[in-house]
């Protein structure tokens, strides 16, 4: 991924921060795409976004909160006495939930007198109590601070809604991609049989359940023609690698791929399918449609918000392996309708869900700001 595209030297500065996982992290993952997508769109909206702090906030388990507040809290004192005389124009947070919470950004805004903005903030009531207790309250705090909520993932809304205070306004901003990270290989002539495909971490959790419904529901379109190549790597790979093992040569694993590896697979492929358990969005089904592949997807957590059902791809009910091998059915059955969902899920990645398109939603958020250009 390039870097962001700088306005000169006098556009607004943004202090940007990832308390889950910083855009510069070692790891791929969704996040840390994310991260780097927003950095390009804020600079292509006209701002000067930077990396505010490397501090990560992530406790998976909820035993590390007070030591990582502690240490957030250094951090922002650090940071309000380097830039007193010269504050940034804002700051902007991504993704603040129980598990990495923001102590950092609310104490800097609140020092310099600048705005403070969260892109995909999420509210878990049921968190209040327990080992999460601490996270949960620093996470309430940075969403109750926040001047603007941008808001990526449909599920967030409700709660984010009730408990919204009089001086805080959320904004939509849907998940997108940069097309200019995914230029076009040519697509393939059709060949014999439904090529799907699958990208995705093989990790315990979530990820190992999404990859057990995949292997339910491909057993139920055994009688069907068709190959699987899956692309992902990591701890639970062997797991996966036992569940698919079943159906022999018609799987292709290809591990951990470079984008122009991956974006191959993505331009072979008839669909991507994935069953999507508690999924924030998916990068990978943005990036597929991108490449003129439709998605059968389950329709957990922001899914319908990247996949637009019945006309990009199908969203099916989630956690049903039996809808998930329906929707495969129906898309194998009819070549025409499969091509035209090809046609019209490139178009929306790459226009509607496009770098362009989130940078002028970005502009127009943050304009009303104090402070902030329009």
């Amino acid at each position: 991924m390039s870097p962001p595209r700088g306005r000169g030297p006098d556009a607004p500065r943004i202090a940007f921060y990832a308390p889950l996982k910083p855009p510069d992290h070692p790891v791929p993952s969704g996040e840390r795409t994310m991260a780097r997508l927003l950095l390009r769109a804020l600079a292509e909206a006209g701002f000067a976004p930077f990396l505010a702090s490397g501090l990560r906030s992530r406790d998976p388990e909820g035993s590390r909160h007070a030591a990582l507040r502690e240490a957030a809290r250094a951090e922002a004192a650090r940071l309000v006495a380097a830039w007193r005389d010269a504050p940034p124009r804002l700051w902007f947070t991504y993704h603040v939930y129980y598990k990495a919470p923001d102590w950092i950004g609310p104490e800097v805004a609140r020092a310099l007198g600048i705005p403070y903005v969260v892109a995909e903030g999420s509210r878990a009531p049921k968190r209040a109590a327990g080992p999460h207790a601490v996270g949960h309250a620093g996470a309430e705090a940075a969403l109750d601070a926040a001047d603007l909520v941008l808001v990526m993932n449909r599920r967030d809304r409700p709660a984010l809604e009730a408990a919204r205070p009089p001086h805080q306004r959320l904004a939509a901003l849907p998940p997108f991609l940069d097309p200019s990270d995914w230029p076009l290989p040519a697509r393939p002539a059709g060949g014999a049989g439904l090529r799907l495909l699958t990208v995705a971490m093989m990790r315990e959790g979530d990820k190992l359940a999404s990859y057990r419904l995949l292997a339910e529901a491909l057993a139920r379109c055994g009688d069907l023609a068709w190959s699987l190549d899956v692309a992902g790597e990591g701890p639970a790979a062997a797991e996966v690698g036992r569940l698919l093992a079943p159906f022999g040569a018609r799987v292709r694993r290809h591990g951990a791929l470079a984008p122009a590896a991956l974006a191959r697979l993505y331009g072979a492929a008839d669909l991507l399918v994935w069953p999507a358990v508690r999924e924030a969005y998916g990068m990978v089904l943005l990036e597929a449609q991108a490449h003129g592949c439709p998605v059968v997807a389950g329709g957990d957590g922001g899914v319908p918000d990247v996949v637009r059902d019945g006309i990009t791809g199908i969203v099916t009910a989630p956690g049903e392996a039996a809808a998930l091998a329906d929707a495969v059915r129906a898309l194998a059955a009819d070549p025409a309708r499969r091509a035209a969902m090809g046609a019209a899920a490139l178009a929306f990645a790459r226009g509607e869900r496009g770098l362009a398109a989130a940078a002028a939603r970005l502009r127009a958020a943050l304009a009303a700001l104090p402070g902030c250009p329009a």
